[in-house]
Protein backbone atom coordinates (compact mmCIF):
# COMPACT_ATOMS: atom_id res chain seq x y z
CA UNK A 1 0.00 0.00 0.00
CA UNK A 2 1.65 3.36 -0.61
CA UNK A 3 0.98 6.73 0.38
CA UNK A 4 0.89 8.25 4.25
CA UNK A 5 -1.46 7.07 6.86
CA UNK A 6 -3.65 9.90 8.03
CA UNK A 7 -5.95 7.98 10.24
CA UNK A 8 -6.12 4.27 11.92
CA UNK A 9 -9.97 3.75 12.37
CA UNK A 10 -11.92 0.83 14.03
CA UNK A 11 -14.20 -0.70 11.64
CA UNK A 12 -17.10 -1.21 14.35
CA UNK A 13 -16.42 1.13 17.14
CA UNK A 14 -18.48 0.95 20.49
CA UNK A 15 -22.07 2.49 20.04
CA UNK A 16 -21.86 6.07 20.26
CA UNK A 17 -18.04 7.01 20.64
CA UNK A 18 -15.31 7.91 18.20
CA UNK A 19 -12.36 5.99 19.17
CA UNK A 20 -8.82 6.59 18.33
CA UNK A 21 -5.22 4.60 19.30
CA UNK A 22 -4.04 5.84 22.56
CA UNK A 23 -0.69 7.64 22.30
CA UNK A 24 1.30 7.40 25.60
CA UNK A 25 4.53 9.13 26.34
CA UNK A 26 6.63 5.78 24.41
CA UNK A 27 4.06 6.55 22.06
CA UNK A 28 1.70 4.58 20.68
CA UNK A 29 0.91 1.39 22.19
CA UNK A 30 0.53 -2.47 20.24
CA UNK A 31 0.55 -6.07 21.39
CA UNK A 32 2.43 -8.81 19.71
CA UNK A 33 0.63 -11.35 18.81
CA UNK A 34 3.85 -13.78 19.44
CA UNK A 35 2.96 -13.46 23.32
CA UNK A 36 -0.42 -15.28 22.92
CA UNK A 37 -3.35 -15.03 25.58
CA UNK A 38 -0.59 -12.56 27.43
CA UNK A 39 -0.51 -9.66 24.69
CA UNK A 40 -2.23 -7.66 26.68
CA UNK A 41 0.02 -7.36 29.56
CA UNK A 42 2.16 -4.42 29.81
CA UNK A 43 5.64 -5.83 29.70
CA UNK A 44 4.99 -7.39 26.46
CA UNK A 45 3.43 -3.72 24.50
CA UNK A 46 5.31 -2.47 21.68
CA UNK A 47 5.36 1.29 21.43
CA UNK A 48 5.93 3.10 18.26
CA UNK A 49 6.03 6.82 17.17
CA UNK A 50 4.28 7.68 14.06
CA UNK A 51 1.07 5.87 12.82
CA UNK A 52 3.08 5.01 9.04
CA UNK A 53 4.31 2.80 11.88
CA UNK A 54 1.96 1.61 13.45
CA UNK A 55 0.09 0.59 9.87
CA UNK A 56 3.01 -1.41 9.29
CA UNK A 57 2.83 -3.58 12.73
CA UNK A 58 -1.06 -3.82 12.14
CA UNK A 59 -0.05 -5.48 8.45
CA UNK A 60 2.40 -8.14 10.67
CA UNK A 61 -0.40 -9.18 12.92
CA UNK A 62 -0.29 -6.31 15.92
CA UNK A 63 -3.15 -5.45 17.97
CA UNK A 64 -3.44 -2.01 18.44
CA UNK A 65 -4.68 -0.31 21.80
CA UNK A 66 -7.52 2.42 20.75
CA UNK A 67 -10.18 4.80 23.44
CA UNK A 68 -12.49 7.25 23.49
CA UNK A 69 -13.25 9.98 25.93
CA UNK A 70 -14.77 8.37 28.76
CA UNK A 71 -14.17 4.79 27.88
CA UNK A 72 -11.26 2.96 29.05
CA UNK A 73 -9.14 2.05 26.36
CA UNK A 74 -8.66 -1.48 24.50
CA UNK A 75 -6.97 -4.02 22.39
CA UNK A 76 -8.10 -3.97 19.03
CA UNK A 77 -7.42 -6.82 16.44
CA UNK A 78 -6.05 -5.89 13.09
CA UNK A 79 -9.11 -7.65 11.47
CA UNK A 80 -11.05 -4.93 13.29
CA UNK A 81 -9.67 -1.80 12.08
CA UNK A 82 -9.13 0.47 9.05
CA UNK A 83 -6.09 1.83 7.67
CA UNK A 84 -6.82 5.43 6.04
CA UNK A 85 -4.22 6.67 3.58
CA UNK A 86 -3.49 9.90 1.66
CA UNK A 87 -3.92 9.93 -1.81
Amino acid sequence: MSGRVIRIERISSRSGVLEEPVVTTRGYQLADPAHGKHKHHAEHATYVKTLDEVAAMIERGFSLRMGAKGKAPSLIAPKSLRIVRAS
